[in-house]
């Protein structure tokens, strides 16, 4: 039986586990069977993150990762940044059919920080929406890049802030990872822009990606890639008409602290 990453996740949460869950081209963090970190090769990374948006500047980060803190892990806005760092680099890595493996070892040095229980996390990312949509598939976040259309069709269009800032980062070379590092933005927020811009008109669908260019996938792997459906469900939208989806009620904690960071960065 192949085990995916959510069933393991939810796993380790029961049994209270310390470590790290190693995911394809990711990881997740746990102390006491709660995530206290995620990295993701898709997404920005949290030192990116906590740069961009002033927390903290490299210098101070480095010796943050390194044993000596210092003011770093008090801030709240790096609490908020710790939750949406984790957030967007499991909605990548629970979209990857791969076998998890963890291993035991100490907690992160950010655990005093972010504690997000995995059915919280699963849930989020439930939320978030099905990562196969098209044109713009969460397994393209990295490989295709972000095409501005020549000419618009439509006279008037109304923008974000954040989309205009994709927009004008998207220079036919940068993928969306690409886009969201250089905006010092999460690739799952640059994602849902480019899908919007590509809705509206104004970025190009992307190529398909040739089969042959997936990487060689182990024995197991290559299983869980046939099974990914049944480990894996896909995601869709909710039918209105539809009675709604029961979900497990969201950790009041954890609404609560990210709450009140936000609160923080205002």
């Amino acid at each position: 039986m192949v085990v995916d990453v959510a069933t393991e996740l939810r796993r380790l949460e029961k049994q209270r586990c310390t470590g790290v869950l190693c995911a394809g081209d990711g990881a997740f963090h746990l102390a006491d069977g709660a995530i206290t970190a995620a990295d993701c090769l898709r997404t920005t990374d949290l030192e990116r993150l906590a740069i961009a948006g002033g927390v903290a500047t490299a210098a101070e980060w480095q010796r943050a990762a390194s044993g000596d803190p210092g003011r770093v892990p008090v801030l709240p806005r790096l609490e908020t940044l710790a939750l949406l760092s984790v957030f967007d680099a499991a909605y990548f890595l629970l979209a990857t059919p791969v076998v998890p493996e963890f291993r035991s070892a100490p907690p992160h040095w950010l655990a005093p920080v972010c504690q997000i229980p995995p059915r919280v996390l699963l849930h989020e990312c439930a939320r978030r929406g099905d990562p196969e949509a098209e044109p713009w598939p969460a397994e393209l976040v990295d490989r295709a890049p972000v095409v501005p259309v020549r000419r618009v069709r439509r006279r008037r269009v109304t923008l974000s802030g954040g989309q205009t800032e994709v927009l004008a980062a998207a220079d036919s070379r940068r993928s969306v990872t690409g886009i969201a590092r250089h905006l010092g933005r999460t690739s799952y927020g640059a994602l849902v822009a480019v899908r919007e811009l590509t809705a509206a008109g104004l970025i190009e669908p992307p190529d398909v990606i040739p089969i042959a260019s997936e990487p060689m996938l182990s024995g197991q792997a290559a299983v869980a890639v046939t099974e990914r459906r049944q480990v894996l469900p896909r995601r869709v939208r909710q039918d209105p008409a539809a009675p709604p989806q029961s979900w497990e009620p969201v950790d009041r904690d954890v609404l609560v602290r990210l709450r009140a960071a936000l609160e923080e960065l205002a």
